[in-house]
């Protein structure tokens, strides 16, 4: 999210390179003009994706703590489709500065943390046809798409370290919007999704939902700046994902997103759809067994997605479990069992 450090012309750059798809597209070109591939890519990457509030970002930053990855970072913004290009011409921030997220959860960003960008290649080159006025919708990546898709992969593997073979790492929450065509074109690669206590993600999502309401109201390049990420988590740019089942859709269109069912609503379209979706390569990590015993649970992801175990002293620690009055106690019931077979499946 844009800080202190957005001043006029940064902003001005940003709105250059990311709100108009032409200069984009453009800039993915004169990168395949100019980069040359590098040979022998590893293909076992690994995609992070869940619904938001789950443990995502955290998640993210301990696999590419590991050295084992490379992926995009805020220090690749604005020109995220052309990192190797921009990499060479632009001024390299101080890495060790850092600050805390717009989300206000204590997780801190710099210069070199890894984030979700990813999306920015979606909305450029399909966003017209997945990004409707009301949501996001399931869609089908042909061959022409894929082949931009795995170049742009491999752009990002070339703006690594020069000579290693590191493997892809995102986060992109909507990708469970593609996540079939992830599970086809990348057999090798494995698709990570965390879940969370359904009551407790709804409210973390409610109150992210207000807070982000709030923060657009006052700054509104903050706003245009999550359009053109293709974040349409929270804030009054949401869009919930239509993922083919008229039912729940329709039943989360006749509640206000200020109320706690529409949000329950969310987290039982996502993962409802998600059960149905997953694959060989699909692994479901439980967010409260990674608070209860982080270094086990990281542990035994490294073993499932082949990473060396790296030294982390992780403590066990608690969220706080909060409350709110008003949720139908029916969509309750529906989330947790869905919670509870996602439970069975992750082990």
């Amino acid at each position: 999210m844009p800080g202190p450090d957005y001043n006029i012309l940064s902003r001005f750059i940003h709105k250059v390179a990311l709100q108009y798809p032409a200069v984009a597209e453009m800039s993915f070109d004169i990168e395949n003009a100019l980069v040359k591939k590098k040979q022998g890519q590893p293909a076992n990457h690994v995609f992070i994706s869940g619904l938001a509030r789950s443990g995502t970002t955290i998640l993210l930053q301990y696999l590419y703590r590991t050295g084992a990855f490379t992926s995009l970072t805020y220090s690749d913004m604005p020109f995220v489709l052309m990192p190797n290009t921009w990499k060479k011409i632009s001024h390299k921030k101080n890495a060790s500065v850092q600050q805390e997220r717009a989300h206000a959860d204590g997780i801190l960003i710099g210069p070199d943390s890894p984030e979700a960008f990813e999306e920015i290649f979606w909305r450029v080159f399909y966003g017209k046809n997945y990004i409707r006025d009301d949501r996001l919708t399931e869609h089908y990546v042909d061959a022409d798409l894929s082949r931009k898709f795995k170049n742009y992969i491999g752009n990002v593997l070339g703006a690594g370290t020069s000579g290693d073979k590191k493997r892809y790492l995102s986060k992109n929450n909507n990708n469970i919007l593609r996540i079939d065509y992830l599970q086809k074109a990348f057999p090798e690669a494995h698709i990570v999704v965390p879940f969370r206590d359904p009551l407790q993600q709804a409210i973390s999502l409610l109150n992210q939902h207000v807070c982000f309401c709030e923060m657009h109201k006052t700054d509104r390049f903050s706003l245009s700046y999550m359009n053109w990420l293709g974040h349409f988590e929270f804030g009054l740019n949401q869009k919930p994902f239509f993922l083919g089942d008229e039912g729940v859709f329709s039943e989360m269109q006749r509640h206000t997103k200020t109320d706690i069912n529409f949000w329950l609503l969310t987290w039982k379209n996502y993962y409802q759809f998600l059960l149905s979706h997953t694959g060989h390569n699909t692994i479901l990590l439980n967010y409260e067994k990674f608070c209860s015993d982080p270094e086990f649970t990281l542990m035994a992801l490294f073993s499932k997605i082949n990473i060396p175990n790296p030294v982390f002293e992780l403590q066990p620690f608690t969220p706080a479990i909060k409350s709110v009055a008003g949720f139908d106690k029916d969509i309750l019931d529906e989330c947790r069992s869905i919670y509870k077979t996602l439970e069975k499946q992750s082990r």
